[in-house]
């Protein structure tokens, strides 16, 4: 079982692995073997999340979730396919722990009247400050 957080752990039979020959400089190496991990965790198939935490997976990770229901995470930084699954996997990890955070409730709070008047001093003086900017018409005048 690979640990999420606690209390929650997915199965290794959840997890699907591909592989492929990495992209980029390399030399022989990138030629030769394969070593791009792409891995695809099964969300809706999985026993160890209940389901309002595969729907909190669903819309979190929305735009790695493809059309199957597949979490994809693709690694090819590293030059083994060992380190390059490694990396996949706690990747995995990571997103599916910040996904299953719990938020806190924003408690709203009163603008104080301070600031309130701050705000409508501010606004006074920038108006008169365009005011003032305005032409002045002398043929109003009364002298």
């Amino acid at each position: 079982m690979i640990l999420i957080k606690p209390g929650i752990a997915i199965s290794p039979a959840d997890i699907i692995y591909r592989f492929s020959r990495s992209s980029g400089p390399g030399g022989q190496n990138v030629n030769k073997l394969n070593t791009k991990v792409i891995l695809l965790f099964d969300i809706a198939n999985s026993r160890g999340l209940s389901r309002e935490q595969k729907q909190l997976v669903y819309e979190k990770l929305s735009s790695r979730v493809t059309d199957d229901g597949f979490v994809k995470i693709t690694s090819q930084r590293h030059r083994t396919q060992r380190a390059n699954r490694k990396a996949a996997l706690e990747k995995l990890e990571d997103l599916l722990s910040d996904a299953l955070k719990e938020t806190p409730v924003r408690e709203e709070t009163e603008i104080p009247y301070s600031t309130k008047l701050d705000r409508l001093r501010h606004k006074r003086r920038h108006s008169e400050i365009k005011r003032f900017r305005k032409p002045v018409n002398l043929d109003r005048c009364d002298d």
